[in-house]
């Protein structure tokens, strides 16, 4: 299983991200295969300009092809999720998600930011043709501490947490494996001869 996870914190440190980072542990000791891509990862003038052909955009959206789903991170501000995390977003094709399950992520100061996710997170990831957006994991920022290990969790959302990557993880389990094109083309041929 491929995921990619995608940090939309402008900040170098933020809750989202360490929230973000349990989650990466986790599926790393379930199995997974996880890459990740960060606002930091990318030069400003290539998101600000929407340079499509930058190196690090390209990789981006080439790994996000590769991907079998996703895992976002934002914080919520003014009720919406990050700016830079939307410009990035802007950068993927318009297909970029189809047939790919995705869990958000989102911390905020207060339960008020909860349905940012809803209002304006599902949909942008709608528009990139996610198969399946599940459930969100909201935090607020009393439930992530910094220390030097990086961050804890809450119990309780270390819990909701994993809960809802085992729910990622479930889905994936449950689709029949991807071929890749030579793959199908050889049963193509084989099945026609087989008739």
């Amino acid at each position: 299983m491929r995921i990619v996870t995608l940090a939309g914190s402008p900040g170098l440190r933020s809750r989202s991200g360490v929230i973000l980072a349990h989650g990466q542990r986790w599926l790393v000791e379930h199995g997974a295969s996880v890459r990740h891509f960060g606002i930091h990862d990318f030069k400003a003038e290539d998101l600000l300009h929407a340079r499509f052909d930058s190196p690090d955009v390209q990789a981006l959206i080439e790994a996000v092809a590769g991907a079998d789903a996703l895992v976002i991170a934002t914080p919520v501000y003014k009720a919406s999720f990050s700016g830079a995390l939307k410009t990035l977003l802007d950068l993927l094709p318009e297909r970029a998600l189809c047939d790919k399950p995705v869990l958000p992520i989102a911390s905020g100061g207060s339960l008020a930011h909860m349905l940012a996710v809803d209002y304006a997170l599902k949909p942008v990831l709608s528009a990139l043709k996610a198969q399946e957006v599940l459930h969100g994991i909201f935090a607020v920022d009393a439930q992530v501490s910094y220390d030097e290990q990086g961050g804890t969790l809450a119990d309780d959302l270390r819990q909701r947490l994993e809960d809802g990557l085992q729910q990622l993880l479930e889905i994936l389990r449950r689709r029949p494996a991807r071929l890749h094109p030579h793959q199908l083309g050889e049963s193509l041929r084989a099945a026609r001869w087989g008739i």
